[in-house]
């Protein structure tokens, strides 16, 4: 039974095979039972594995691209814990608190939603970083909105919106570095040819949460709500303009291009010993804080729902879901049957039309099934330079159907790294915010309606086309 066989390309049917039954296994389970994703997920890595072998790859070759899926997230899984921790100490030391007291006081409820969208643009535009975004201003505008009387899926819709809106824009983005290198182009005709598209998606999505905060901010019930929750904070912590020392650190170094898990251990420490001098939180209480989070004990369950949550085992469940997503992206990947799904999709784009709504359906069936944006824009832009620069297609058409596709959405798929860390992050499952992520879902729609009637779709020129068969793009080692 466990002969070796001559190995071989895996067939289309074969792919196809293991892609369903990730696909089919989680949905059944979140869908009709409920449950939760990660054992349907390791099912998929059998069944993937169970075709590779079948394709006469060795158990050492499947075992290895597990192996590699899961080392490429290490450095998620390390933020995530280290977000945690950040939470958990921030709500403790009164950095939390302290946001959402000023938040309170200072935002409109009836354009709370919209003013949401662009403080979170503004922070991830100056960072380069949609994770550090939800993971400080994020989780405090969560608090405000739900002080103000939204539904929490409104809110983290309105944070993600704005956050993956300055992840996609900014220079100082990984994401919006890696997408024109791998493509063929520079950063900055990159950002340029995106602004057609990211205008209209950003702009239709502040026209909604317009909309949406007339028909739910606002109110007596809301006033007096906000009222109470008010005296709740002035009782219960030392509300100081000091604490926010802690989020202007982790942005400034974030801004200065520094690596996040410095920068949020950074924000964690700083909170520790300010809350020290400030709360009274003695060594203990930070430590239990850190480990396992804050536990609100006010009185008023409004506020201790804000307040309850952080903590290094609070990201354990989005953790699991990372390993085993980045297990089943391995395999698949190191055993090509990937490639081969790529592949035929490529061979039924025969115009422009259908080669820009490939690249977008591609990237993000990447999603689905590497789990990880970064993967998911590398083996988009790979599979995909050469077929545009063969239709005279200059590469930031390319570049800009990759990231308006694979790195905005990502944070709306259960099981991707993006989308178990904003769940995890804001404490809104990802299936509960994703219709009100606006800008992430609009993105894909606005490019593929460009693509299929022609907007702003560039040809390459014939200068353009001899540098890029003498001097092809260089592709960066790592995406850090």
């Amino acid at each position: 039974m466990f002969k070796r066989r001559e190995r071989r390309e895996p067939h289309l049917w074969e792919a196809l095979i293991s892609l369903l039954s990730l696909v089919a296994g989680i949905s059944i389970s979140i869908v009709i039972y409920g449950m939760d994703p990660q054992i349907p997920m390791l099912l998929g890595v059998m069944i993937a594995s169970l075709v590779a072998y079948r394709a006469g790859y060795s158990w050492a070759e499947i075992r290895d691209g597990m192996v590699n899926g899961i080392a490429k997230s290490l450095e998620a899984i390390i933020i995530l814990l280290i977000i945690g921790i950040l939470i958990g100490v921030w709500i403790l030391s009164g950095v939390v608190p302290t946001l959402l007291y000023y938040g309170l006081k200072l935002l409109d409820p009836s354009f709370f939603l919209p003013a949401t969208v662009l403080i979170c643009a503004v922070t991830s535009l100056a960072t380069g970083s949609s994770w550090g975004t939800t993971g400080t201003i994020g989780v405090a505008l969560i608090g405000i909105g739900g002080g103000l009387g939204f539904p929490l899926p409104i809110v983290a819709g309105a944070v993600l919106s704005g956050a993956y809106f300055g992840d996609k824009m900014s220079p100082l983005s990984d994401t919006t570095n890696l997408a024109p290198a791998l493509a063929g182009t520079d950063i900055y005709t990159h950002i340029r040819h995106m602004t057609y598209t990211t205008g209209v998606s950003f702009g239709l999505t502040l026209i909604i949460e317009v909309v949406l905060g007339f028909f739910f901010g606002g109110g007596e019930q809301s006033v007096e709500q906000v009222d109470e929750i008010l005296a709740i904070l002035e009782t219960t912590f030392e509300i100081n303009l000091i604490l926010m020392i802690s989020p202007i650190l982790v942005i400034v170094f974030a801004a200065r291009k520094g690596p996040a898990i410095p920068g949020i251990t950074l924000g964690a420490i700083s909170a520790a010993i300010l809350g020290y001098f400030i709360q009274g939180n003695s060594y203990e209480e930070i430590l239990r804080a850190a480990y396992g989070g804050y536990t609100g004990e006010t009185g008023l369950d409004t506020v201790d729902n804000l307040l309850t949550k952080g903590g290094f085992t609070s990201m354990q469940y989005a953790i699991s879901i990372v390993i085993v997503a980045m297990m089943f992206g391995g395999v698949m990947e190191r055993t090509d049957q990937l490639r081969v799904i790529v592949r035929w999709i490529l061979g039924k784009a025969k115009s422009t039309r259908s080669l820009i709504g490939s690249t977008v359906l591609t990237a993000l069936g990447a999603n689905l099934v590497l789990c990880d944006q970064y993967m998911s824009i590398v083996m988009t832009a790979e599979m995909y330079a050469q077929a545009y620069r063969d239709r005279g297609l200059h590469a930031k058409n390319l570049s800009r159907a990759v990231e308006d596709s694979a790195t905005v959405t990502a944070c709306l798929v259960p099981w991707n790294s993006g989308g178990a860390y904003q769940a995890a992050t804001l404490g809104v499952a990802t299936l509960a915010y994703l219709p009100f992520a606006f800008f992430n879902w609009l993105s894909p729609v606005v490019t593929l309606v460009f693509g299929a009637l022609g907007w702003t779709i560039v040809p390459l020129d014939k200068d353009e086309e001899t540098m890029a068969e003498v001097e092809p793009a260089e592709t960066p080692a790592q995406a850090s």
